[in-house]
Formats: structure tokens, C-alpha cells, sequence
């Protein structure tokens, strides 16, 4: 699967190691920043990787900054992103099975990184359940 990822500065650390997790699972990952430390508008990573996505470039973004709030509020914007702010393993599970979550916010300063490959790892290999679920997602989808 292709996955864009972006962030802003707190969550660098965390997305270079949820990088090389996906990178493992033997996904190719889209990096679309911020790439160092330094104070960024996290909109502006929020708008990338939701672009990647209703490009067709990609088929899943996560997204992630210190508390997954504001990225989840930016991604949401767009019509055709159901970004999901998860901080555990059930919410991660039925993002995916129940409303086809194609976008991931997790934040940083909020979830240690240990759980938060867990949930990536949750997340990225839970099928959508389609069947009664598909009809509320049309609706606002």
C-alpha cells in the first residue's frame, strides 16, 4: 500500500519511527515533512497529505502532531478524508472496519511510541467491513 505521512515539528521524532515500521511492513511511504525540528503550521502538512490522498496518489495518509487534534480538524475539512484520531488499539480497529478511515492522526505528546506503532500497525492492516457501514459513510462522504 502507498501511505503518505506528514507532521509537524512535535511529531517529528515520532513519524521517523512509524517511517521505518511501514517501511518493514513493505509499504511505500510518501514523506511529506516537516523534516526537522523546527516550528511549522501544521495545517499546511495536513493539506499534503489529504491532497496525496484525493489525488489518487495515495490510498491512506497519517498524520501526526503533538496532540492529533489539530491535524485531525484540518484533514476533516475535506469532503472526501475520514480521518480518524486515535489514542489506542480499539479506535484504531474500527476506524478501519466500521467507517473506512483513510487518514490516521495520532499525537505525539499524547501516545508514547511504543503504542502508537501498535495502533499504526493495528490501523493499517484492518479491512473496512463494508455491509451497513458503507451507507452512513455515503452519506457524508
Amino acid at each position: 500500500m502507498k501511505i503518505a505521512i506528514g507532521c509537524d515539528h512535535g511529531g517529528f521524532q515520532l513519524k521517523e519511527e512509524i517511517v521505518v515500521l511501514l517501511q518493514n511492513m513493505g509499504h511505500e511511504v510518501v514523506n511529506l515533512g516537516t523534516n526537522s525540528l523546527d516550528s511549522v503550521n501544521y495545517p499546511d502538512f495536513a493539506e499534503a497529505v489529504c491532497k496525496a490522498i484525493t489525488d489518487g496518489g495515495c490510498e491512506r495518509g497519517i498524520l501526526i502532531c503533538g496532540t492529533g487534534i489539530g491535524m485531525s480538524m484540518a484533514a476533516n475539512r475535506h469532503r472526501e478524508i475520514r480521518a480518524a484520531l486515535c489514542h489506542e488499539l480499539f479506535t484504531a480497529r474500527m476506524s478501519r472496519e466500521h467507517n473506512d478511515a483513510n487518514v490516521l492522526c495520532l499525537g505525539a505528546r499524547v501516545v508514547g511510541p511504543g503504542l502508537a506503532l501498535e495502533i499504526v500497525s493495528t490501523w493499517v492492516n484492518t479491512a473496512f467491513g463494508g455491509g451497513r457501514h458503507l451507507s452512513r459513510i455515503e452519506m457524508f462522504s
